[in-house]
């Protein structure tokens, strides 16, 4: 836990024009002129870029290093390729390889791919490390057969699993336990020198949800990730080579997410690239009144533009088509190359 006296640097994002000020983490669509200075103790103090310290202003707004070859400064899409019976939204939905893959190239507008052979939804069980490597090397060892060169990310918490994929032709690891879960898998991913993101998680997805409690959620999830920052640095990952995730929904109450998603833009403290996964979550369908997870379309894609504006750099998403045309509109009415 951090002393009160730290301090956490929140940018004020803004979109359009006038511009008048550095872009945000390297968004061409979004930028600040102004920096919240907020520590444990309640105390905030509003500066202006200029006001700031010069390393700071540097840390919110340099451009992130390119993941896998894509450049972060405007969204990318990662497109969810779930081969599990069990996720919630779409759980059973790939039963075969040949459908994963004719899913995938449904995908167009996906800037990644990301499969999943275990469901970390609340309450979910463990899958062993054959079986999900069993379901998810062979998809993708597909995709690279069928001539797929979207960039691939493995969604898992399993070394053994995370090395089977990258040996398929995967090019990311995703790890919603950040090498909690499994340390070992930091030093493969040092090894392989691939990127991998670092999702924050309060407890085991089968009992996550279970009256998760926060100091104060915004800065304890910073903290956590800055944690699992410096143990992926130490295991010899380098800083480009990271993502941070906030873990919406991830040992969270409909409140924290909230709470979390109106303060995004501090997360870009870190210095690092923002992941943000909300699709079809729970909470979408709680807020906007749709049970099923497959009706919450509407809901994900507002969430997601909403995170677009804080300065994330990748949306994970189960609708591609809908989520890619959102981002047209939302570019073309906030970068600075259209105005």
């Amino acid at each position: 836990m951090s002393t009160p006296a730290r301090l956490y640097h929140h940018a004020l994002p803004r979109q359009g024009a006038p511009f008048a000020g550095p872009d945000l983490a390297g968004c061409g669509h979004v930028w600040f002129d102004q920096v919240m200075c907020r520590d444990r103790a309640g105390r905030e103090d509003v500066l202006s870029v200029g006001e700031c310290d010069e390393r700071v202003v540097a840390r919110l707004s340099a451009p992130r290093a390119p993941i896998a070859g894509l450049t972060l400064d405007r969204p990318r899409i990662m497109g969810i390729l779930n081969v599990t019976p069990d996720s919630f939204s779409d759980g059973g939905d790939l039963a075969t390889v040949a459908a994963a893959v004719a899913r995938a190239r449904d995908m167009q507008d996906a800037d990644i791919l990301d499969i999943g052979g275990e469901s970390t939804r609340p309450g979910a069980e463990t899958v062993g490390i054959a079986e999900e490597i069993r379901r998810t090397a062979p998809v993708i060892r597909a995709l690279r057969e069928a001539g797929i060169t979207t960039p691939i990310s493995i969604d898992t918490r399993k070394s053994a699993v995370a090395e089977a994929a990258l040996d398929a032709g995967a090019d990311i690891v995703n790890d919603v336990s950040a090498f909690v879960y499994d340390p070992e898998l930091a030093q493969l991913v040092a090894e392989r020198a691939v990127p991998v993101c670092l999702m924050h998680a309060q407890g085991q997805p089968e009992t996550m949800q279970h009256d998760p409690r926060y100091e104060n959620v915004i800065f304890d999830v910073v903290d956590h990730l800055q944690e699992r920052l410096e143990t992926a640095m130490k295991a010899g990952i380098r800083a480009e080579n990271i993502i941070a995730d906030p873990g919406i929904g991830f040992g969270k109450t409909l409140q924290h997410n909230v709470t979390l998603l109106r303060s995004l833009a501090l997360l870009h403290d870190l210095g690092l690239p923002m992941l943000l996964g909300v699709s079809r979550k729970r909470f979408i369908g709680t807020l906007g009144g749709a049970e099923v997870a497959k009706d919450r379309v509407a809901g994900s894609v507002a969430v997601a533009l909403n995170g677009v504006a804080q300065g994330a750099h990748i949306l994970r998403v189960h609708d591609v088509a809908e989520t890619a045309q959102a981002l047209r509109l939302q570019m073309a009415l906030t970068t600075k190359d259209t105005m």
